[in-house]
């Protein structure tokens, strides 16, 4: 049960085991087949002249897999592609981060690599907007855009020669992330896709989806294209501006309290399935914090088994 640490009653436990077992016999054959473990013997053709890739050696002319995951083949490459590793960062992966460090003309971010991201003050758009040179002023400045424990939005650009990231957010959608929850799981239930910003404007929330494992549920925030930073305030209005609806938060709260289940469990994150996850816990009338109670993890367990079934029959009856 992924080491779900839960404490279920004997028929929340019967059902849950049930739900798991079915999810597992829906799994493509094609899957199972290629899933490997150490010292397993990976079937190749010795005439195709094979190159052995990562998580692959050779013994006694024999191709054997040095890791647990699933054979991939690309040409004449052959390679083991883990399952549950850590963050492998490829240029133009969207990721959410946490500043830890500011140094000289750069701040250093924990993104959930083996080591930490750069992003440095000529990879970012300045608060006036203006395109120009940094200038010793804005390095002093640095503070007064990102701080220690912010957290920010941006792009890989690169790999640096030690190995660390290079980031990069000239763009107006990166930046400092506010009035939210930043959230945690592991990075290989996010896939890469063509979007990983998401309005929901239903609850009038915006979700990101890092390609690092860091997600961000927080209220929308409208991005204006010539926004004057200049412009003075009354004291009230800045009030009223930094203040978030309460009904805002209860939505942030359940699609947050959605993602931590579906985690959880183990389910790839898609927004179509918190969206649905979170709408499950309103037709329920199940609590916000009432959704971590061992029953709604049942409940979301068994809802994707039969999700995944109904979709495998539609693909069957349309064949």
């Amino acid at each position: 049960m992924r080491d779900l640490q839960l404490s279920l009653n004997q028929t929340q436990r019967v059902r849950l085991e049930a739900a798991l077992h079915e999810l597992q016999s829906l799994a493509p054959a094609a899957a199972a087949a290629a899933a490997v473990t150490v010292a397993d013997t990976i079937p190749v053709n010795d005439e195709d002249n094979i190159l052995k890739g990562h998580g692959t050696s050779d013994q006694d002319g024999e191709v054997v897999a040095t890791l647990c995951g699933v054979v991939e083949r690309v040409n004449k490459l052959v390679y083991v592609r883990t399952l549950r590793a850590r963050y492998k960062p490829e240029v133009g992966d969207i990721i959410v981060g946490r500043v830890i460090e500011i140094a000289p003309k750069r701040w250093r971010l924990e993104i959930n690599f083996s080591q930490d991201a750069v992003l440095m003050l000529s990879s970012m758009s300045l608060p006036d907007g203006i395109q120009r040179r940094r200038t010793a002023v804005d390095e002093l400045n640095m503070r007064s855009i990102f701080e220690e424990n912010d957290v920010i939005c941006a792009e890989v650009r690169g790999f640096q020669h030690d190995g660390s990231l290079h980031l990069q957010a000239r763009s107006q959608k990166y930046g400092k992330l506010e009035r939210g929850q930043l959230l945690i799981v592991p990075a290989y239930l996010v896939k890469r896709r063509k979007q990983h910003f998401h309005h929901l404007e239903r609850y009038d929330v915006d979700l990101i989806l890092g390609c690092n494992g860091f997600i961000w549920v927080g209220e929308h925030v409208v991005v204006g294209e010539n926004t004057d930073k200049t412009e003075v305030k009354p004291a009230l209005s800045t009030e009223v501006e930094n203040f978030t609806p309460l009904e805002t938060r209860k939505h942030i709260c359940r699609l947050a309290n959605a993602v931590r289940v579906l985690s959880a469990l183990g389910f790839t994150l898609t927004v179509e399935l918190i969206i649905e996850t979170a709408e499950a816990s309103v037709s329920s009338n199940v609590e916000i914090n009432a959704m971590l109670g061992a029953e709604f993890y049942v409940h979301t367990a068994e809802a994707e088994a039969k999700r995944r079934a109904d979709l495998l029959r539609k693909k069957s009856g349309a064949r």
